[in-house]
């Protein structure tokens, strides 16, 4: 019985722009390519695919969605097409859609065959000069419903189910897949130390420059995921996967590459529940809150949090909490409403102080330290004084805290306090201070590569717009032209 037409499918072929024939022997071509002769697709076939919603059999998906990839530009993975590799089936809207089209949760093997199926795509993109952000970002309500009952509880088991050194019965991606084989605990610890040199070089640099490394190398982990070790390894395995999806996503996230960041953030909450780490969960999904009111969208921040801090657990430290505060701070200051932000940071402030040295942060919340705090409350702030102008003041006292405590090799932190100060400067009508950082944060740009700076630049060469006819000032904005890759007038969604 036919289940309807495949609309994913569907809207991608149209966006490729080829004939139901030229799809077929394209197939065939690709599959002949990875070793499969004899794949025989034809035209009626693909007509089957896309007007009646047939789902056709490995490996015709995964071929399909590098055809796709490399065609578009961006990551097109198995479930973009429409096909669901679940057990159970999704949930369909009265109107056809599907509540969850990606099929989350995922279990363990299916966790690991995304991994893998998205960073090598991610990098068969990098390789061919093919970066595009030509897709759609899933709302993060629905993410909040799709993970809610899976987040709040703990995951089952893997020797359950699984002898130890059993491989998964995963999906092969195809790509750039690492053999599986199993690995000891010093080729683990050597994961980790690598996950701490690209963590100081993403705060140091900007995500732009090692972005493609961190993908390769969580490429890499996805494949020694699929065989099973001990349970004390497969979740410290679990954890640096967790950390390098957190990574891979916070580049793609600071270099304009939306939906590519928002599916490593989803990868990352995956990775690390499945090592037993819901605290991590929660930060990975916080991670995700924050590009949501980066790209104006605070409401669907608010539902992430929501997921991120009550699927976070018993066990999440005072001051991991403080951190998830100040993104819902930010979130509410977007929204105008400045009381529950005001309420939200004097919780943060607490959860931080009441912070007991007797336990050391997780090596993921090392970097959210006293300047971070003050540099998340001067954001606050300063987003607040778009609806409040009183608020810039504060957000002057704070960006003037964060400065003086930043450690050095946190040099992108301090170009956003630069730039939070001479906004607030701006709004708070004191020009000339505001001149004063703002060719303070020019000038640190060109040691780092993150499009976020530029996003923020935009909104300081709006503010200075009132000041255009103060010499100085004018000069300033034609720097700030210069500095940026397009006109600084309009900022992308």
């Amino acid at each position: 019985m036919s289940k309807g037409p495949n609309t994913r499918l569907n809207d991608l072929f149209g966006l490729a722009g080829w004939s139901k024939g030229e799809l077929a022997r394209m197939v065939n071509r690709q599959a002949a390519s990875m070793g499969h002769h004899q794949l025989a697709t034809d035209t009626s076939r693909v007509r089957r695919w896309i007007d009646m919603g047939e789902t056709p059999r490995e490996p015709v998906p995964t071929v399909l969605a590098a055809l796709f990839t490399e065609r578009l530009g961006r990551v097109v993975t198995i479930e973009d097409l429409g096909f669901v590799r679940q057990r159970r089936t999704a949930k369909q809207q009265p109107d056809g859609e599907q509540e969850n089209p990606d099929g989350m949760p995922w279990a363990p093997e299916r966790t690991a065959a995304v991994l893998t199926e998205f960073t090598g795509m991610d990098l068969m993109l990098n390789r061919r000069g093919l970066m595009s952000a030509g897709a759609a970002l899933t709302a993060g309500s629905a993410l909040s419903n799709a993970m809610h009952d899976w987040l709040h509880t703990d995951p089952a088991r893997a020797k359950d189910v699984q002898r130890h050194g059993d491989a998964f019965q995963a999906d092969s991606a195809g790509y750039d897949r690492y053999e599986a084989a199993p690995i000891g605990s010093q080729e683990i610890e050597a994961l980790e130390r690598s996950v701490e040199v690209f963590r100081a070089w993403d705060a140091s640099r900007g995500g732009g420059l090692q972005r493609k490394a961190v993908v390769g190398q969580l490429n890499e982990v996805g494949g020694m995921l699929a065989y099973h070790h001990p349970d004390h390894l497969q979740r410290r395995l679990w954890g640096v996967a967790a950390n390098l999806a957190v990574l891979a996503g916070w580049m793609s996230h600071d270099v304009g590459l939306e939906p590519t960041a928002q599916k490593y953030f989803v990868i990352a909450a995956h990775a690390a529940r499945e090592g037993g780490d819901r605290p991590r969960a929660g930060e990975a999904l916080s991670r995700a809150a924050r590009q949501m009111v980066h790209l104006g969208k605070p409401n669907e921040a608010l539902d992430l949090m929501k997921l991120a801090q009550s699927g976070s657990g018993e066990q999440t430290l005072p001051r991991t909490r403080a951190m998830l505060h100040t993104i819902e701070a930010w979130a509410q200051a977007a929204l105008g409403k400045g009381q529950a932000m005001r309420r939200t940071l004097g919780e943060a402030e607490d959860l931080f102080v009441s912070t007991s040295g007797d336990v050391p942060p997780p090596s993921w919340m090392q970097h959210f330290d006293e300047a971070d705090l003050h540099g998340m409350q001067a954001l606050a702030f300063r987003t607040l004084a778009d609806h409040d102008p009183s608020a810039a003041t504060i957000a002057q006292q704070h960006a003037k805290e964060a400065l003086r405590l930043r450690a050095d090799g946190h040099q992108r932190s301090k170009i956003f306090d630069y730039i939070s100060m001479a906004s607030a400067c701006f709004i708070a009508d004191d020009p000339e201070q505001a001149d004063r950082y703002a060719r303070l944060a020019l000038v640190s740009m060109n040691e780092t590569s993150s499009h976020r700076t530029w996003d923020r630049l935009r909104e300081m060469y709006r503010l200075s717009g009132h000041y255009s006819g103060f010499a100085g000032i004018e000069e300033l904005r034609e720097e700030i032209k210069l500095a940026l890759p397009n006109s600084p007038v309009s900022r992308p969604v």
